[in-house]
């Protein structure tokens, strides 16, 4: 008989912790999952990417964004759009994916025991939940995600100064808004909004945004983004909101006072890790309670693993589902075979961006010669019949072996798109297998045959001249 209650305990029912939870029982171990009623499927499915996502998919219907090229730029299926029309879909979805991650716990057996977990001792959780009790587990995944960080100097009132949890509770969609801050999150909301017809200020201390991606994808949204009337302040630091019972002002370090009906704030993540009494474990959290972790998620503790948001980037559910698998596995030494240079980034703007592999900036700096391919939707069939003028794909390409180092997408379809070339690289593929491969027709997965047309006519003018 074993000394502990569970073979793994995991703190947080979210993306990570429900695919650790349910890679270790398949192993055929004892597992549960600690994590109140009213949070199962965590931040992902309670306030972050479900409800999101599933918004912007009202937005562009609500809108007929998507079909303003074919009908006109007056083209809108719901004149009056109300934040009701907006969050009964989202009410439904989020609804749907609770009972799903409940199903899937209970069909592999994982106990989920309600309530907030902490720590009593490195194997000893303690739940405060409707009856308190005490739990003992051989290994622990703490998968607890995160929440919007609030600075302390900013006044949130839930109702004109919100955080990014909050903004799904606005009772009318602004007639104007600013959001500071221009990471993932933040241009996603400005993105949507600006689409609903709300005039978006977009403020960031930094001169760029979302520096992580290819510099000519982000110029492109920008641009897109401008056209739907969002301003950019980039180099700005917000040093006061001032709010009364109708607008706000925002003061910038400038001088500049920006007026809107609210201010979305979207100042980072902060890991959700200041109840756990991490140091009962003898683990300790930064200052945005974030968690180190080794190359197999391990803490510095032995035994105890973390998974997720709460271990920083790239913080998406997608990469937070393998890390929990891969933990699960590591922890009960079951080989595995992990692909974590081909990680797939999709940023759900609108329109959308996505992308796998290297950068053309990371291929500079390491100085690997490459060439590119481009394609743009405007040339496709597909992109005519969709009305998508502006998207596009890019390929990044070795000079020297022809293998395809990396995709960069924007524009309809751009995170499903983007999974034809992260399995092209994960195989080791070139560019000859996207030049003779057959796709169907009309489809806008032909962008990838004609940048590789693209990309596989510059090498060989490339190759001419060195001859």
């Amino acid at each position: 008989m074993s000394e502990y209650d569970y073979d793994l305990i995991v703190l947080g029912s979210g993306p990570g912790g429900q695919k650790a939870a349910i890679a270790a029982a398949k192993l055929g171990k004892h597992v549960a999952v600690v994590d109140r009623h009213d949070m199962v499927g965590g931040v992902c499915v309670n306030t972050g990417t479900i409800p999101s996502k599933t918004l912007r998919e009202a937005v562009l219907y609500l809108t007929g964004m998507n079909q303003r090229e074919l009908y006109g730029a007056s083209y809108r299926v719901k004149q009056d759009i109300t934040v009701a029309d907006l969050l009964a879909r989202t009410q439904h979805v989020i609804g749907r994916e609770v009972e799903i991650v409940r199903a899937q716990l209970m069909r592999n057996h994982v106990e989920l025991v309600d309530g907030l977990g902490r720590f009593v001792d490195p194997h000893t959780i303690a739940v405060e939940g409707r009856a308190r009790t005490t739990i003992t587990g051989r290994f622990i995944v703490i998968a607890t995600g995160t929440s919007p960080a609030r600075p302390s100097e900013v006044d949130f009132d839930a109702k004109r100064v919100l955080d990014s949890d909050e903004i799904l509770a606005l009772e009318h969609v602004p007639a104007s808004l600013v959001v500071v801050g221009a990471g993932v999150i933040g241009i996603e909301y400005a993105s949507m909004f600006a689409a609903l017809g709300t005039r978006v200020t977009v403020v960031e201390q930094r001169e760029r945004m979302l520096e992580f991606c290819d510099p000519e994808i982000v110029e492109s949204l920008k641009f897109h983004l401008r056209d739907l009337a969002v301003t950019f302040r980039f180099g700005e630091k917000v040093v006061d909101v001032a709010v009364n019972d109708h607008a706000t002002v925002t003061t910038l370090a400038s001088g500049k006072r920006i007026p809107a009906e609210a201010v979305m704030y979207s100042a980072g993540r902060q890991g959700m890790t200041a109840s756990l009494d991490l140091e009962k474990a003898g683990l300790a959290a930064d200052h945005r309670g974030r968690l180190t972790v080794d190359p197999h998620y391990r803490t510095p503790v032995e035994h105890i693993y973390a998974v997720g948001d709460v271990i920083g980037f790239p913080a998406l559910a997608a990469t937070s589902m393998d890390q929990g698998r891969l933990a699960a596995y590591h922890a009960f030494e079951e080989p595995v075979h992990e692909l974590s240079a081909l990680q797939p980034i999709g940023i759900y703007t609108i329109p959308e961006i996505s992308y796998c592999g290297a950068t053309e900036a990371e291929l500079t700096t390491s100085a690997v010669p490459y060439e590119t391919g481009t394609a743009r939707y405007r040339e496709l069939a597909r992109g005519q019949i969709a009305g998508d003028s502006y998207g596009m794909l890019k390929l990044l390409v070795s000079t020297t072996d022809r293998k395809v180092l990396g995709v960069h997408v924007f524009g309809t379809g751009a995170t499903d798109l983007v999974h034809i070339g992260q399995a092209v690289m994960g195989c080791g593929g070139t560019i000859d297998y996207l030049v003779d491969a057959v796709f169907n027709y009309p489809t806008l997965s032909e962008a990838y045959k004609v940048a590789a047309l693209d990309a596989t006519n510059k090498i060989r003018a490339i190759d001419r001249f060195s001859v």
